[in-house]
């Protein structure tokens, strides 16, 4: 017996030892109890009612590209082409309270196209909502209902969060409301397609239909983010969500409701990232920065005298890392306000002064490629190029440039992604009027050395880092 007790002994105490760290890291773990009876009170749900044609309707949701789906309500649209009149259509979502006097604010596809938007509180009372504006390029939108005293949510800090950090969300998935789900902060400073102006935050928090527009929390009970999207391959969570800092959100939602709608700094240029080879091509030491590949006319960019080429480095001090950065750092500055940007050009870092100005409504760029008398080149790109002539340029809306005719898929232009129908208006940093200016100056280009050429392709300019190889 003394024996099989000094050989249990140990097994004991190590399972003792090992379920008492057990238990510490269970009392480690964070509890929401507290932060959901502190902020329940001011999440709401948001239903609304819409009239659509049955003919032209939205797609359903199963036809939606798979990348990146915002929310809808309980029941979906008609598919195009069914039969039938116009048909009503509900749908659902989540708000929350952010001033006592009845402002709430939600997703804008919450409540797009809405006839009817109700506002159901968290004490069962239902409240017609008025569209005070919203914002699409944010994806946010600013109800206001007739009511005092309405219970609050505390506003965090968006820019402290960290990833890793544990938060919450707490919304209406499906109808079932005041649903509160839970996870960490996956990422930080996500760009999605189509939404420049918004560093989404990422998380793991299970958000489904009907969570939009919900708030997303702190451990301090701070909403730090609006519930937004999802990547989905099933329409359902799948463990990829993302909110709009609460930062973003709370400056439109002021602007829509002391001005009625949103102003955003703007600049007019078409910038692009920084490949290691473009990085070399421009003679950085990094891929960081935004390059300017085109500078649209009449714009605070070209009056500042910003050039195709020039790579945005910092603005007022703030270190531009990803192109991405650019258009959100602007667009928060106000229209008429003054910014210094660090430019690199010509190998040379220098400082440009320029006034932003107000983002128009639309931008558009026409441009179609036409066709010449091809010339073969004889030197290494592995293109067949052909002069512009004037009905060309006037149908490209530009001033010089030789035409992309042919590519050949093993050659230079090939590997860096010129295409047939391309426009080649510059070579290193210097302006093609023709095709044997070009040639020319691909035979100074030393070998195995990136340049930069800038092409205009469907009425878009950009540049390509362009390597030579030694010909066989």
């Amino acid at each position: 017996m003394e024996r099989m007790t000094r050989w249990f002994a140990p097994w004991l105490l190590m399972a003792v030892a090992l379920l008492s760290v057990q238990t510490a890291q269970a009392r480690e773990l964070p509890d929401f109890t507290e932060l959901v009876k502190q902020a329940a009170p001011g999440v709401v749900n948001i239903s609304t009612t819409s009239t659509i044609s049955a003919a032209s309707g939205p797609y359903a949701q199963q036809d939606i590209p798979e990348i990146f789906r915002r929310f809808f309500g309980d029941q979906m649209p008609p598919m195009p082409g069914m039969p039938g009149g116009n048909e009503e259509r509900k749908s659902l979502g989540s708000g929350f309270v952010i001033r006592k006097d009845g402002y709430i604010l939600t997703n804008a596809h919450v409540v797009k196209d809405a006839d009817e938007i109700m506002v159901r509180l968290n004490d069962r009372r239902e409240l017609p909502a008025k569209l005070v504006g919203s914002d699409a390029r944010t994806d946010v939108a600013l109800l206001k209902v007739d009511a005092d005293d309405l219970p609050t949510l505390k506003i965090g800090d968006s820019d402290d969060l960290q990833v890793g950090e544990w938060v919450a969300a707490i919304g209406s998935p499906f109808g079932f409301d005041h649903s509160v789900t839970a996870g960490i902060v996956s990422a930080i400073n996500r760009t999605l397609p189509s939404d420049t102006y918004v560093p989404f935050i990422q998380t793991d928090v299970a958000i489904n239909p009907g969570n939009s527009g919900g708030p997303l929390f702190n451990l301090d009970g701070e909403v730090v983010g609006i519930n937004s999207q999802i990547y989905t391959r099933s329409g359902g969570f799948m463990g990829l969500s993302f909110a709009i800092p609460i930062s973003v959100a709370m400056d439109v939602a002021d602007q829509l409701r002391t001005e009625g709608h949103v102003s955003r700094g703007w600049l007019g240029v078409v910038i692009q990232p920084v490949s290691k080879d473009l990085a070399e091509s421009f003679g950085l030491d990094d891929t960081r920065g935004a390059l300017v590949s085109d500078v649209t006319d009449d714009s605070p960019a070209k009056k500042a005298g910003l050039k195709a080429g020039d790579v945005i480095l910092s603005v007022n001090g703030e270190a531009i890392d990803d192109s991405t950065t650019l258009p959100r750092l602007i667009g928060r500055v106000s229209p008429g306000d003054d910014v210094k940007l660090k430019v690199m050009r010509d190998g040379d870092q220098r400082n440009i002064d320029v006034t932003v100005g107000d983002w128009p409504e639309e931008m558009t760029a026409d441009g179609s490629s036409s066709t010449g008398k091809a010339t073969d080149d004889q030197a290494k790109l592995g293109i067949a190029i052909s002069d512009l002539n004037d009905q060309q340029k006037q149908q490209l809306d530009i001033d010089s440039g030789v035409l992309v005719r042919r590519v050949d898929p093993r050659g230079a232009a090939a590997a860096a992604g010129i295409q047939p129908g391309d426009v080649i208006v510059s070579f290193d940093q210097k302006p093609v009027d023709n095709a044997d200016q070009l040639i020319e100056a691909v035979k100074q280009v030393d070998e195995d050395r990136a340049v930069p050429v800038r092409i205009v392709r469907d009425g878009n300019s950009l540049f390509v880092a362009l390597r030579l190889k030694a010909q066989d």
